[in-house]
């Protein structure tokens, strides 16, 4: 019967490409690592590894058996993660990490209600951009990131969605745009747009630069800002904008292709390489509680 060390061992040669780098990563004998493959090879009655070359290629068996592998290894470790966080009364401190312009009401409220509940837990809140919210989970440096979520599986954290936000074109009232009846690709394409971008240099994947003329910031308000100057045109989140496009110093753009706004899903990462204790549980438990299920229906 293979066992979880053998598992370990062979995603980590898989992961690191070679039976040495392996056994440095893991700290153990090379001899060690390369018998405990083949003690697990013998006990599953499958080649993992080509051994014919100096580095080891997985066979056609043993790609179909890493990713299964992988996911045991994470299930043992959320297991393990569980235990721990049953012995221990609370944690002393929780990181979370919130796209800029996710922070609000709700969210506000619940952390409000979790100091009231775990007064002796220091809380850090880290407002930055979605990618950079969801490197900080990636490393664990955060426990918690609140990001707009572009769809893809996440094999290294977990995530659920927390409901959708509607993003808006806009720009000042004065703007050339802001006369038209319909806005259409070569109109927005002919002006300056104002880009959200992370520091990282990455664009949201629903509101990147189309235009010749391109400004960026890493803030949906220094957009906003930026946009009530008449620098140019840019794409943020309706809860954001309201106050401004009430005052009319934004207005939103009848946009051809998207007339009613952009629906993108908002979604809670979590990550696996802290415990789980009662003041997380509580935290995820809360987010839960005001999530939408589905988008809400165009006017």
């Amino acid at each position: 019967m293979y066992s979880f060390e053998q598992l370990k061992i062979f995603v980590a040669v898989c992961e690191c490409g070679s039976f040495s780098a392996a056994a440095r990563q893991l700290k153990r004998a090379q001899s060690g690592v390369s018998q405990a493959i083949a003690n697990l090879e013998i006990s599953i009655n499958q080649e993992l590894f080509n051994r014919d070359k100096n580095t080891p290629v997985l066979t056609e068996k043993g790609r179909a058996l890493l990713p299964i592998a992988q996911s045991i290894l994470h299930q043992q470790k959320y297991f393990d993660q569980k235990v721990e966080s049953l012995e221990r009364e609370h944690e002393y401190e929780l990181v979370i990490a919130i796209d800029e312009s996710l922070m609000n009401d709700d969210v506000l409220q619940i952390l409000a209600a979790l100091a009231d509940k775990f007064p002796v837990t220091d809380f850090e809140i880290i407002t930055t951009s979605t990618f950079d919210v969801e490197a900080l989970v990636k490393k664990g440096k955060a426990q918690v990131g609140i990001v707009y979520a572009d769809g893809e599986l996440k094999v290294d954290m977990d995530f659920f969605t927390l409901g959708y936000v509607r993003f808006l074109t806009v720009v000042s009232p004065e703007h050339d745009l802001a006369s038209l009846p319909v806005v259409n690709d070569a109109a927005l394409k002919g002006h300056r747009q104002l880009v959200h971008r992370s520091s990282k240099r990455k664009e949201l994947w629903f509101s990147y630069g189309i235009s010749s003329k391109l400004w960026y910031a890493n803030t949906h308000q220094t957009l906003m800002d930026l946009a009530c100057k008449g620098v140019g045109w840019t794409i943020v989140p309706e809860h954001s904008v309201m106050s401004l496009l009430d005052q009319n110093k934004l207005v939103a753009l009848p946009i051809a292709h998207e007339f009613d706004g952009w629906f993108t899903p908002m979604g809670c990462l979590v990550s696996r390489s802290h415990v789980f204790g009662p003041v997380l549980e509580e935290l995820l438990s809360s987010l839960q509680a005001i999530s939408q299920k589905k988008p809400p229906a165009h006017h």
